[in-house]
């Protein structure tokens, strides 16, 4: 009898362990081809060193988060002056001076001392051909962010990323993104992050998917001393283009997403709420299509002045996009909102009906399946 048990309950840690190292769904959009570390055997890292390295290194992996990798301390701390831009309330955000930031852009702010944990300031680096996949919602990150620089086709699925040096401007970034192509981020949570939840820099980004993630805005700091984070999302690559499907963007003051460079964003069936400022500013060189969003509680949808241009689809033009989609856009949704003034439709040109992942009504749109631990 006991042997019996023992098997079954084998068998059943067998199969779970299977399920965790499998990649959930089928990625849409732009980066519809990633593959991730595709076959290869997962491995399951049990300390940060194993994380790491598994991480960083050449080989196509399948990397299986299932504990709590914290890196909060493990690189000491840095006492140094850094400044107070936004004030020196007990809810504001301070800023590193990191590359004389302080120095040269915020001569009449007052000084200020910071002390923060290197470890924000130095991301774990990603290598190509890479699938990272939490287990349930086992698979967190604390400490320190991930940064993918030259990497192509990695999976990001079911983690979470949280307090990084939350208190400090300059003090680390929950995803970044540079020289990279064929990224899908999907079921991630990020929370409680000093400056980016998710940037993608201002060399290529290539062909990115982002998924049914959740940006969570709530923080004790803030650049608008409210605790709605205001650097959520920063897109500046110089050829991007990204879908953005399915995500929660919530507690925010700003910047969520701001694209510029040469970046190409299909916006589809998000939640963006709660706001104390804007959700998008689109600069030049940005190019936004956004339909079947839902905004609620979003004091300003789109920043004003910007120089780029949006495509905010309504009821009265929805049918523009068929023939480049094949299909009628999704007329978005506002609550408690703001308007989203956008109106031109140069920015279909940056589609091929291949791009296009389906739309819902705005109305079937939930906030509910974003974030980890829901797949």
């Amino acid at each position: 009898m006991f042997a019996k048990s023992f098997i079954l309950a084998a068998a059943a840690l067998a199969q779970h362990a299977a399920a965790a190292a499998a990649v959930s769904g089928t990625p849409e959009g732009f980066a519809a081809d990633v593959t991730g570390g595709g076959s290869a055997a997962a491995v399951t890292p049990t300390t940060n060193d194993e994380l790491v390295s598994y991480l960083s290194d050449s080989k196509a992996r399948v990397i299986v988060l299932s504990k709590t990798f914290d890196f909060t301390d493990s690189e000491g701390t840095a006492t140094e002056t850094g400044c107070a831009p936004w004030g020196t309330g007990s809810g504001c955000q301070l800023a590193i001076n990191k590359d004389d930031w302080c120095t040269n852009y915020q001569k009449d702010a007052p000084t200020a001392s910071v002390t923060y944990n290197k470890a924000g300031l130095n991301p774990i680096k990603v290598g190509s051909n890479k699938s990272i996949i939490g287990d349930g919602s086992k698979g967190v990150i604390v400490g320190k962010g991930l940064r993918l620089a030259g990497s192509k086709n990695v999976i990001i699925q079911n983690i979470k990323i949280e307090n990084i040096n939350p208190k400090y401007v300059w003090g680390g970034d929950a995803i970044t993104l540079d020289t990279t192509d064929l990224v899908w981020i999907d079921h991630v949570t990020t929370s409680k992050i000093g400056r980016q939840h998710l940037v993608l820099g201002t060399s290529a980004s290539g062909r990115v998917s982002v998924t049914n993630n959740e940006f969570d805005g709530k923080s004790d700091y803030s650049a608008t001393c409210d605790g709605q984070h205001y650097w959520t999302a920063y897109f500046a690559g110089s050829s991007d283009t990204i879908t953005l499907k399915g995500n929660y963007f919530h507690n925010f003051s700003g910047r969520t997403p701001k694209v510029n460079g040469n970046s190409f964003v299909h916006a589809i069936n998000n939640v963006w709420s709660d706001s104390t400022g804007h959700a998008f500013e689109v600069d030049e060189g940005g190019y936004v299509l956004a339909e079947g969003n839902v905004f609620t509680g979003v004091k300003s949808v789109i920043e004003s002045g910007g120089a780029g241009a949006a495509l905010a689809i309504t009821s009265s033009n929805a049918s523009q996009c068929k023939s480049k989609l094949g299909r009628d856009c999704v007329p978005n949704s506002f609550s408690s909102s703001g308007t989203f003034a956008g109106s031109d439709t140069s920015v279909l040109s940056k589609l091929s009906s291949s791009d296009i992942p389906d739309a819902v009504a705005a109305s079937s749109v939930k906030s509910s399946s974003a974030g980890y631990g829901k797949i």
